[in-house]
C-alpha cells in the first residue's frame, strides 16, 4: 500500500501579513498530482488543516477545492484536527465525506476507530489520532493515572484495540496519524526559531506508537524522523516562518510492506510558488542586476532582506521592494546593531503555537496543572469572541 503523509497545511496563514492561499493552492495541486502520478492508494493529513480554528470563507473554499479533487483520484484520505484546528468544525459532514473516501477524524470521546483498508498483503488499519490535551484524555478515562502527555497518549491508543491478524488469520498492519510534540529518549525534533516554544510539557515519548508500522506526525515544520525511520514528521507544505528559510518543503511518499517490515519511505520535493529566501548585503548589491537576476531564483520570490550597510537609508524598503515586490522583513546587521547585541540571525520569529495552546502551557507553567475541561470552555469561547481562534 502507497501512502502520501502530509501535514501543516495551515490553509488560510498570513506571513508577515501577506495571504498565502495562492502558494496554497499552487503547492495542493502538486500533491493531487503526485495521488495519481505515484499510484497513492491513501493520503494522509496529519493535522493543522487550518490555520485558524474560525477560518475565513476563502480558507473553507480552497480545503473544499483540495478535497474534492482528492476524492476525485479515487484515493482515500485520513484527515485529523490539529492543535490549530476546530476538531468541531473540521468533522463536520464527515458521514457524508467518508463515503467518498475522505475520513474525518470525529471530535475525541475517549474512542479511536480505525479506517480499515486492504491491500494484496491483507488488510491496514489507519487510526486518525486527534490533537489530545491531557485534561481531555482524563475526562474520559478518570480511573487512569495520568501525570502526563505520555501517559495521556499511552491510554488513548490502549484502548484503541489494535489487532494483529484479521479473520482469516493474516497479519494487520496498523498506521498512526497524530499531531503531537513527539520526542525520542528526551532527544527532541529539530525545530526552527519559530517553533522554540513548541514542546515543554506536551512532549510525547514515541515508544507509545511502538505497536505502528507507521506513524504520520504533524505538529513540527522540519520533515524528520523521530527515533525510528517508521515514525516521522511531514512537515509543512511550506514555509510559514522567516526562520525556515533554508529549507525544502516535501511530501512523503510510503510503501508499506508487510507486517513488521520497515516501509520504504521517500521525500518528494513540494515546488513553492514563490520560494522564500534570506538576501544579505549592502542595499546597492542586493538591488543590482547581477543578484536581482542570479540563476535559480526569482525577484518574485518572498524575501528576508538583511542589510549591512552602515548608515541605514530611510527608503530602503521601498528601493527593495521597486525590486523584489515580496520582501517581507528587512533588517541591518551592521556596527550599530551587534552593539546593541542584536544578532544577525535573529529573524523575526512566527509563532507556530495557537493562542489556545500558549494560553493553555502559560497556565500550566504558572499553577503547575492543566486546565479543568470547564475552564478549557470558557478560554476557547473568550479567545473565539475575541476572534482570534
Amino acid at each position: 500500500m502507497r501512502l502520501l503523509h502530509i501535514s501543516d497545511l495551515h490553509i488560510g496563514k498570513r506571513v508577515c501579513e501577506f495571504s498565502m492561499l495562492d502558494d496554497q493552492r499552487h503547492v495542493l495541486s502538486q500533491v493531487i498530482d503526485l495521488v495519481g502520478k505515484r499510484g497513492v492508494d491513501v493520503v494522509l493529513v496529519a493535522g493543522d488543516l487550518y490555520d485558524k480554528s474560525s477560518p475565513s470563507a476563502e480558507a473553507v473554499a480552497l480545503v473544499d477545492w483540495f478535497v474534492q479533487r482528492l476524492a476525485a483520484t479515487g484515493a482515500q484520505t485520513v484527515i485529523i484536527p490539529g492543535n490549530h484546528d476546530s476538531a468541531e468544525r473540521v468533522a463536520y459532514a464527515s458521514g457524508l465525506l467518508a463515503s467518498q473516501g475522505i475520513h474525518v477524524a470525529p471530535v475525541y470521546a475517549g474512542r479511536i476507530e480505525p479506517v480499515r483498508l486492504a491491500d494484496g498483503l491483507g488488510e491496514v488499519d489507519v487510526w486518525p489520532i486527534p490533537y489530545l490535551h491531557i485534561s481531555t484524555v482524563r475526562h474520559f478515562f478518570p480511573d487512569e493515572k495520568i501525570a502526563n502527555y505520555t501517559d495521556a497518549l499511552r491510554v488513548a491508543i490502549g484502548a484503541c484495540e489494535l489487532r494483529r491478524v484479521d479473520d482469516e488469520g493474516r497479519a494487520v498492519r496498523n498506521v498512526a496519524v497524530a499531531h503531537q510534540f513527539v520526542t525520542a529518549g528526551g532527544v527532541s525534533p529539530e525545530r526552527c526559531d519559530s517553533e522554540l516554544s513548541v514542546g515543554g510539557m506536551g512532549n510525547v515519548d514515541m515508544s507509545v506508537f511502538d505497536a505502528f508500522d507507521y506513524v504520520a506526525l504533524g505538529h513540527i515544520h522540519g520533515p524528520q524522523r523521530v527515533g525510528r525511520d517508521a515514525v516521522r514528521y511531514a512537515g509543512s507544505i511550506l514555509k510559514y516562518s522567516l526562520s525556515e528559510w533554508r529549507g525544502q518543503k516535501s511530501a512523503t511518499l510510503v510503501e508499506l510492506g508487510e507486517a513488521g517490515a520497515e516501509p520504504a519511505i521517500e521525500q518528494v520535493a513540494l515546488e513553492p510558488l514563490h520560494d522564500l529566501r534570506r538576501v544579505r548585503g549592502p542595499l546597492e548589491r542586493l538591488i543590482s542586476p547581477e543578484v536581482a537576476d542570479a540563476p535559480e531564483t526569482s525577484r518574485e520570490d518572498y524575501l528576508y532582506a538583511v542589510l549591512t550597510d552602515e548608515n541605514p537609508e530611510v527608503d530602503a524598503m521601498a528601493r527593495l521592494r521597486n525590486v523584489y515586490p515580496n520582501v517581507m522583513s528587512l533588517e541591518y546587521d551592521n556596527a550599530r546593531t551587534r552593539a546593541a547585541g542584536i544578532s544577525e540571525d535573529a529573524a523575526p520569529a512566527e509563532d507556530s503555537a495557537s493562542p489556545l495552546e500558549l494560553f493553555c502551557d502559560f497556565y500550566e507553567q504558572q499553577n503547575g496543572s492543566e486546565l479543568t475541561e470547564a475552564q478549557l470552555a470558557v478560554v476557547k469561547e473568550e479567545l473565539e469572541r475575541i476572534e482570534v481562534l
